[in-house]
């Protein structure tokens, strides 16, 4: 996961592709579809407009970026580009407001086109960066629609494809799927041979099926109970970085930067997964590392944190686009943790009791509880998010099509962290208040979860290397 400043955008002639006005007008005149959006998509827009009513425009699209070899016919790209978007029924699908609230409307297949411009010639990588950012900006805005666009910047040796989406259409796993999908549906057309991706189960359907299992639970609900004590030992907030982050209390929005560091090689990756398996795999030790580290740094007793799971619990799900992340709240009580495997255990522990927490949005909780949150921040939570990989199809392919995710880094006072398993090793990705105060302590935070990486890992080569002798 990086930012578009940082995926080496070459210069090239860009074209890009859009809904088809066409389409945008059938659109305009279609009735409201019976399904609703997901709690998190109306959340997500009920924030971007809350922000954006306090004076900030907060852009938040997520992205992917891949290459193809070249040189590229744009017909079949073109070709590619539209299957691979009927085929994902979200992206035809839009949110307006009616009396106040968030309704659904969606665009026949058949209505669907896609509008191609030829953008022109760029020959500075620094400038063509500038318009991309500036142009999914706009094009992938959650306060509008259609919200996602392609763009090819094509060179005689091949052509960079880049991938724009509002945040409530995608979510990492879509995204780290896309570039195999696309470059497979653009050699099929190449060849002319058929689309070879099976049909998919819809995102929208989803968001009707778990928005009416929400919609079944009220303030006496167990999950409720278990958020409400969880909110009171948060001081009545959602809890972010538990480190100092150079924020003046009550200060504007502030900027963002990113970092990203690799964590481990894949050896390390290995034998610290390996150390870590039996309590639960890797998710597990980056929690457990992530306590101790946060509180060797910052003196909390407890370590508090919303941790993002996927809510793909049937097979249906798996391979559709869309935005499937719950939330569940985790206590880590650090006096308990004198080492690393009792922080393992207790990180266990949590997520085993609190896991099925993150399958009712936490926009529902939060309205049973009577908590009405006037959002100044993309961000509701801080998040450290895990996610393997390696059994994703088309991963092995990712370094020699130079696959990327993307994500929009502006404004926010969170910390999003992502650490991700790939095949030669593990990385980390965050973006964090643009402050000396953050820089220093997300610095020294990496640096402390990659010293304990390394440490299991060198336990267990000695381990072994016992055992053996």
């Amino acid at each position: 996961m990086t930012d578009i400043q940082r995926c080496e955008v070459r210069p090239g002639r860009v074209v890009e592709w859009t809904l088809h006005p066409s389409s945008v007008e059938a659109a305009a005149g279609l009735p409201e579809d019976s399904r609703p959006p997901a709690y998190v998509q109306e959340s997500h827009v009920r924030t971007a407009r809350s922000v954006r009513d306090g004076g900030l425009s907060v852009p938040t699209w997520l992205g992917a970026a891949f290459d193809l070899a070249g040189p590229v016919d744009t017909a079949a790209l073109q070709q590619a580009l539209t299957a691979w978007t009927l085929r994902h029924e979200t992206l035809r699908s839009g949110l307006r407001w009616v009396d106040g609230e968030l309704r659904r409307f969606t665009l026949a297949a058949a209505d669907v086109a896609l509008h191609r411009e030829e953008v022109g010639g760029f020959t500075d990588a620094a400038v063509l960066t500038r318009y991309l950012q500036d142009r999914f900006d706009t094009a992938a805005n959650a306060l509008s629609w259609p919200n996602f666009i392609f763009t090819a910047v094509l060179r005689e040796s091949g052509a960079s494809v880049y991938a724009a989406f509002d945040h409530s259409n995608v979510d990492a796993y879509s995204l780290y799927r896309l570039p195999a999908e696309i470059h497979d549906l653009y050699e099929a057309a190449r060849a002319g041979r058929p689309d070879p991706t099976p049909p998919v189960a819809s995102y929208v359907d989803f968001c009707a099926v778990e928005r009416d299992s929400a919609d079944r639970i009220d303030d006496t609900h167990a999950i409720v109970a278990r958020w409400r004590a969880f909110l009171a030992q948060c001081d009545g907030t959602l809890p972010n970085f538990p480190i100092d982050l150079g924020l003046t209390p009550g200060g504007p929005l502030p900027t963002q930067k990113l970092l990203r560091a690799p964590l481990a090689d894949d050896a390390d990756a290995a034998a610290f997964e390996a150390y870590c398996r039996p309590y639960g795999g890797s998710l597990v030790g980056m929690l457990a590392a992530t306590a101790l580290v946060l509180h060797e740094m910052g003196g909390q007793p407890v370590y508090r944190a919303v941790v993002p799971f996927h809510t793909r619990v049937k097979s249906q799900w798996q391979d559709s686009l869309g935005w499937y992340v719950g939330g569940a709240p985790i206590e880590v009580p650090l006096a308990r943790a004198p080492d690393f495997d009792s922080a393992l255990r207790l990180v266990r522990d949590e997520l085993r009791r609190n896991r099925p927490l993150s399958r009712i949005p936490i926009a529902r909780v939060l309205h049973q509880l009577g908590t009405d949150f006037r959002p100044t921040s993309p961000d509701l939570y801080a998040i450290v998010s895990y996610v393997d990989t390696r059994g994703i199809p088309g991963s092995e392919r990712w370094p020699d099509m130079r696959a990327h995710g993307l994500v929009r880094v502006s404004y926010g006072d969170k910390v999003c962290a992502w650490i991700a398993r790939f095949h030669d090793g593990l990385h980390f990705s965050a973006r964090h208040p643009d402050t000396d105060t953050a820089h220093k302590n997300m610095r020294r935070y990496v640096e402390g979860v990659r010293e304990r990486i390394t440490a299991t890992a060198r336990a267990v080569s000695a381990r072994a290397a016992s055992g053996a002798g």
